[in-house]
């Protein structure tokens, strides 16, 4: 049996003015990306540029979505109940998987981000 080893990191973190890592030069040397959804970090811009780079690389792209918590980064405690915070992780994940499928892709993955986990 082969090995494989799944190289990931997390991706697509920046928004707006704000810039967060380095993902053009980290991208060709990963497998894998958790790309951020939006509500820790990310927009609809850079989470569908960081599709299209992954994609470019042929790294598999997975989910990572948050609490709404921007200024947080997705890392406070927030008194959510299970229905929203099912809300939140729908809400997210089906923007990526839409970004994905409108590329002639689709989702791989998810992995949550910062008090999910």
């Amino acid at each position: 049996m082969a090995k494989f080893i799944d190289l990931n990191a997390d991706m697509g973190e920046s928004y707006g003015r704000w810039t967060l890592g380095a993902d053009e030069e980290i991208m060709p040397h990963i497998t894998s990306a958790n790309v951020a959804c939006g509500f820790h970090g990310g927009d609809p811009h850079v989470m569908r540029k960081s599709v299209l780079l992954a994609l470019q690389h042929g790294v598999a792209v997975g989910s990572h979505p948050s609490l709404p918590d921007l200024m947080g980064f997705g890392r406070r405690v927030m008194d959510v109940s299970p229905q929203e915070l099912k809300d939140y992780l729908c809400y997210q994940t089906g923007a990526l998987r839409e970004f994905l499928r409108s590329s002639g892709s689709e989702l791989q993955h998810t992995k949550p981000h910062g008090i999910l986990y």
